[in-house]
């Protein structure tokens, strides 16, 4: 079936001759030209396994900017010989989906179906999701949402059901060369770049195949009349800029870099944790925000296996505020370091969350009266603080008594590791049990 001109412009070949970006007239004229997404197109993908059966159903397609979404929908809808509706849920509201259902349900009745592709569907609010739902539910239109977030954070339950999450991958080294390669098939020439500067090219793409092919027209419309000698790393990086990293600081790129930094020093690799400290800085990320983190790891992963580091967490975080930027983020970066080398143990971060759960569970238990003071008469006639033993006075200053609530039997719950000082506590903790049995107390 011919596709029909959306504009005027477009019906009169107008548009042929307008102006357009290299990522537009390189834009795929099927599936099988989709570069980076083989496992939704390949053979065994699930999209190429619906168009196959004739059968395409709601999904929602959650990747990184420029790893074609817009362009899979748009090709869907070729194939599938849908009308394709095109909405940015940044500009569109209620009043906007109304007539685009009504003129679904119309063309529904003429006996063609419609996608509907929403471009950053994780923009509408709750209501505006639940929109969808029943012309979804009766056959209406085939959604294609198209999402940056984590959907399981940003769209609503009752939509999720109702249609397949579909993750599109940042594009590799090897799609972004593909695609510099039918760039230069189209141009007729060759990206003038040493090979050095023609990597570097693809590491500024970031994975966004748009962005690859705007980063190579810069470099063909500034050499237009051709260079004399390539372009070396310098030079080109001074031509186009180097982008930004991905990283969008109030989003999911926030948690994912957070996490993977956390789990790298926990991971005891000072190097990859500083990789990914780097990464945090050079995208925004507010620097006494990663010092907090740093405390939280140095209480939470390191704990008693070296006491110095929440020490250590802390000062980094003092010297930021004393120094600022660019040269507090070497205290972040020691202190990272610190981290990442210093002897692991979770023991007091489990011991914490049994006791609160003992806590919860146990109810509202006094404690032993021989524990409490007793500030007054009446209160010593009770047997507060009957039968107390001071335990400085007692051998090795230790008595053994018991501190838990009556009727609740003694609990364990900090186990100290084996590793740097948390050795010693464990050692401590040991002959003080030993203690406790031999005077018969539990």
């Amino acid at each position: 079936m011919k596709k029909a001109a959306a504009t005027l412009f477009e019906a009169a070949g107008l548009a042929d001759s307008a102006p357009r970006p290299l990522a537009d007239r390189l834009r795929p004229a099927s599936l099988d030209e989709v570069i980076g997404q083989d496992h939704l197109l390949g053979e065994q993908g699930i999209l190429r396994r619906m168009v196959k059966a004739g059968r395409l159903s709601s999904v929602i397609f959650w990747g990184p900017p420029g790893t074609g979404k817009t362009t899979v929908a748009r090709l869907l809808a070729e194939v599938t010989e849908l009308h394709f509706e095109q909405l940015s849920a940044i500009h569109s509201g209620v009043s906007d989906l109304r007539k685009v259902f009504e003129a679904a349900r119309a063309r529904r009745e003429e006996g063609r179906g419609t996608l509907l592709f929403i471009d950053e569907i994780h923009r509408f609010n709750r209501s505006q999701q639940d929109a969808f739902l029943p012309y979804m539910e009766d056959g209406t239109i085939v959604l294609v949402g198209a999402t940056t977030e984590n959907p399981s954070f940003e769209l609503n339950s009752a939509l999720l059901s109702r249609a397949s999450v579909l993750t599109f991958r940042r594009l590799d080294e090897a799609a972004i060369e593909a695609l510099l390669q039918r760039a230069e098939a189209h141009e007729g020439r060759k990206l003038p770049l040493t090979d050095d500067a023609r990597l570097a090219l693809i590491n500024m793409a970031d994975g966004d195949g748009r962005g690859a092919m705007n980063l190579a027209e810069d470099v063909f419309l500034t050499t237009s009349s051709g260079a004399k000698t390539p372009l070396d790393r310098e030079a080109l990086v001074a031509l186009v800029q180097r982008r930004a990293p991905l990283y969008d600081k109030s989003q999911d790129g926030h948690y994912n870099l957070i996490s993977a930094l956390h789990k790298s020093v926990r991971g005891s690799d000072p190097d990859a944790s500083l990789y990914w400290l780097a990464r945090m800085l050079a995208g925004g990320e507010d620097p006494l925000y990663i010092a907090r983190r740093l405390v939280r790891m140095a209480v939470e992963d390191i704990g008693l296996a070296d006491p110095n580091a929440l020490v250590q967490a802390n000062a980094a975080k003092e010297a930021y505020d004393f120094l600022g930027s660019p040269e507090g983020e070497l205290a972040l970066a020691q202190a990272t370091v610190y981290l990442a080398t210093a002897p692991k143990s979770n023991a007091a971060y489990v011991a914490f969350g049994a006791a609160s759960r003992a806590a919860t569970e146990s109810g509202s238990l006094l404690p032993p009266k021989h524990i409490l003071n007793a500030p007054t008469k009446l209160m010593k006639q009770e047997g507060y603080g009957r039968g107390y033993a001071y335990d400085h006075s007692e051998d090795e200053a230790f008595s053994g008594q018991n501190y838990f609530p009556d009727g609740m039997e003694r609990q364990q719950f900090y186990a100290p590791t084996s590793y740097g000082y948390e050795a010693e506590v464990k050692s401590r903790l040991d002959r003080w049990a030993a203690l406790r049995k031999a005077k018969g107390t539990r």
